[in-house]
């Protein structure tokens, strides 16, 4: 007899006693992002849509026109015409919806489904890599600082709002569209594949519930991958530290007085630069068997297995931030001043890398599907 959890049929397809209990669990509810990533992607795009709309008629808020140096973004829409670009984002939201809803009723084959496919996979790479900035990137490193002055007010004449203005939190927004439509996109595409939308294995002959998968392969890579991404971080690392120690690496000796008559300035160079070594002796855990089992060092976990997605998570989020923040970088680069935004260049190499070396350490370490229970 067949055996109902392995044969062809999609996990999501299946009757509930044939799913482990453990993954209908609701305390598991957050590990069901294909059940709700393809309904928020029509969602968003409804809002966006609604709102690009608003701003093509002449509304107020449109967060790509031009503003005070102070309070604009390095978006590459930043700045346009709302009469231009508004409309072409109503368009672009509204072809999101019909997309969406034809990918929720989970149709197209051939052609159709090639279009759709190409829809949602260009609407996530624009919408979480082309058009954010560093801004994601930037309230992840200052986020513990951010969050004390949240009760305490940033130092000096500025506030909160100065830190988090519209055009800011308007990238955002796109970023989170983003990663909802590559999330939708994906399941949409495991599902009329016939694979398992938890997991993406594809369904074996009957009976067969083991996955044969070497890890030496992954892990091999995962080094390779690794290594890529911490020479990337290099050159940022070395040039904040020697403008710390009064070396103009890359800059003029006026832009260093500058920043030496900048209170904290160097200071901000130097720890940001602290904090990027830092992340790249952190990504060995990806690799390294510390990243597998809790070292000594964390006393009260010691020698208990780490959730895999302890690393991906935090990982995922830090490589996706990278790549927007080194195109942004690579729009402004001016080779008389490289040492300013040169080396943040090389983030969307540590961004590839670094998603690359976590989806190895994904691939590696994970177990048997809750949902579909091959593997």
């Amino acid at each position: 007899m067949p055996n109902t959890v392995t044969d062809a049929t999609p996990a999501d397809d299946l009757p509930p006693d044939a799913i482990p209990a453990e993954g209908r669990t609701g305390r598991q509810s957050w590990l069901d992002w294909p059940d709700w990533s393809g309904r928020l992607a029509v969602v968003w795009s409804a809002l966006y849509g609604a709102a690009a709309l608003y701003w093509a008629f002449g509304g107020d808020g449109f967060p790509y026109e031009r503003v005070h140096e102070d309070r604009s973004s390095g978006s590459i829409l930043e700045p346009s015409r709302a009469e231009i670009v508004a409309p072409a984002l109503s368009v672009f939201c509204a072809l999101g919806v019909v997309v969406g809803l034809l990918m929720l009723r989970r149709a197209g084959a051939g052609r159709v489904r090639t279009v759709l496919l190409a829809y949602g996979w260009a609407a996530g790479i624009a919408l979480a890599l082309l058009i954010p900035d560093y801004s994601l990137l930037g309230l992840l490193v200052f986020s513990p600082v951010l969050l004390v002055f949240a009760f305490t007010g940033v130092p000096g004449p500025q506030g909160m709002g100065d830190i988090l203005y519209w055009h800011r939190g308007n990238l955002l927004i796109v970023f989170v569209g983003g990663l909802l439509w590559a999330a939708a996109t994906l399941v949409y595409h495991r599902r009329t594949a016939g694979r398992c939308v938890y997991c993406g294995r594809a369904p074996h002959g009957p009976g067969a519930r083991t996955d044969t998968t070497d890890t030496a392969g992954p892990r091999r890579w995962g080094r390779r991958a690794v290594l890529v991404a911490v020479v990337s971080t290099l050159p940022y690392d070395i040039t904040r530290i020697a403008w710390y120690f009064d070396q103009p690496l890359g800059i003029t000796e006026e832009f260093l007085r500058e920043m030496r008559e900048t209170p904290g300035m160097l200071e901000i160079g130097l720890a940001l630069g602290v904090v990027s070594t830092l992340g790249s002796l952190l990504m060995h855990g990806l690799v390294a068997r510390w990243g597998e089992v809790w070292p000594r060092w964390v006393w009260w976990k010691k020698g208990r297995t780490i959730h895999p997605a302890t690393a991906v998570v935090p990982a995922a989020l830090v490589a996706v931030a990278l790549i927007p923040a080194g195109l942004m970088a690579a729009r402004a680069f001016e080779p008389a001043s490289w040492g300013i935004v040169g080396p943040s260049i090389l983030w969307t190499v540590w961004g590839v890398a670094l998603g690359v070396a976590t989806c190895l350490y994904y691939l590696r370490r994970r177990g048997a599907c809750r949902r579909c229970g091959r593997g």
